[in-house]
């Protein structure tokens, strides 16, 4: 990945907002809603404007067309599965659905992405609604009082503790905070790709025995941490009254080749997806290790199994415009691809 950090019990519906918001028949349960294609349609408009008066919690190097992206194309496309029609994401139905209850996601900037997604989402389905937004610690709560609901977002890319430079890969961090949470939505991938000055350990500790981080594949670390999230949530959480969710791996746009271009460096000037359902490159190591892990677990954790839609979507990050002058084809532009995450997510919480 180079120097680059990112290289390397529920409320029920009314029956008519059940019938009016679930899958199309055509779907059903049993469609694979995370097989599909991008698919250009410039006549639904994005969920929300990136604007500040629709998008106030979007950082803003991810307001590309804030920052001078001139084409516009990339907020037209929608994931359409093959032969599934999703329903479209209902801003009101997810706050009563969540009324008086805690949504929160964990991990990195990635899981920040889709809090942000999801909190501008929410916003513009009521924009004259009252909120409230705070931070504490490594928590930050949006919170709509008129429902009573809390989105809320805890920064914590690997998981286990990370003490003096050590990653304990049998000692989770901030697990206390994840109990009494109503929907949680997990990631952690990217961090552990860290190299040179974001790398921010050098060993492992596990079992009460120093492991030098030479003397282990980070995937191997990678799988023994997750393995000890997922029996966390097994033992603590009941999955009858929470939802428990596990972000996928979002892909990276750096080598063309991966995606059939070997003469294009990255994801600067590319306007369009790549025309799917297929991705010529191959999937991430860690794709592996996360449905091993959690087919492994008593009731697995629902996976937004996002890695071929964000390998199509070349066209999808900040690039040159975040506003920084840096290039950034890890992120997503918002209004963007975690949009469609939050929408799979609902898609997946109407199912169930």
């Amino acid at each position: 990945m180079g120097s680059n950090p990112f290289r390397g019990g529920h409320l029920l519906l009314a029956s008519f907002l059940l019938i009016s918001l679930s899958p199309t028949p055509s779907e059903g349960s049993s469609c694979d809603i995370f097989n599909g294609s991008w698919v250009f349609d410039d006549s639904t408009p994005p969920p929300y404007n990136s604007s500040a008066a629709q998008c106030p919690f979007a950082d803003s190097a991810l307001d590309c067309l804030k920052n001078g992206r001139p084409d516009k194309a990339y907020l037209s496309y929608s994931w359409r599965p093959a032969g599934c029609d999703l329903p479209r994401f209902d801003g009101k139905g997810f706050l009563e659905r969540y009324k008086g209850k805690k949504v929160m996601f964990v991990g990195d900037s990635l899981s920040n992405s889709q809090w942000q997604s999801l909190a501008c989402m929410l916003h513009a389905a009521d924009p004259n609604q009252n909120y409230t937004i705070t931070s504490r610690g490594r928590i930050t709560t949006l919170f709509f009082p008129a429902y009573g609901t809390s989105i809320m977002y805890m920064k914590n890319g690997f998981l286990v503790s990370l003490v003096n430079r050590k990653l304990w890969l049998d000692s989770l961090s901030g697990s206390e905070l994840w109990k009494g949470v109503d929907l949680l939505v997990f990631n952690s991938y990217h961090w552990w790709l860290h190299t040179g000055k974001y790398k921010t350990w050098d060993g492992y500790q596990i079992g009460g025995r120093t492991v030098k981080d030479m003397d282990m594949n980070v995937m191997e670390a990678y799988k023994i941490a997750l393995t000890t999230w997922a029996n966390w949530v097994d033992s603590n959480i009941d999955q009858t009254k929470t939802y428990v969710f596990f972000q996928g791996i979002s892909m990276v746009h750096y080598h063309g080749a991966e995606w059939g271009e070997p003469w294009v460096q990255d994801c600067k000037g590319q306007t369009k997806p790549v025309e799917g359902p297929n991705y010529p490159g191959t999937r991430p190591q860690g794709d592996e290790v996360v449905k091993s892990v959690l087919n492994k677990m008593k009731r697995p954790a629902f996976l937004l199994d996002i890695v071929l839609m964000t390998q199509l979507r070349k066209d999808g990050h900040p690039s040159i415009y975040s506003g920084g002058g840096q290039l950034d084809c890890s992120h997503w532009c918002l209004a963007g691809v975690p949009d469609t995450w939050n929408q799979l997510t609902y898609t997946i919480l109407l199912r169930n």
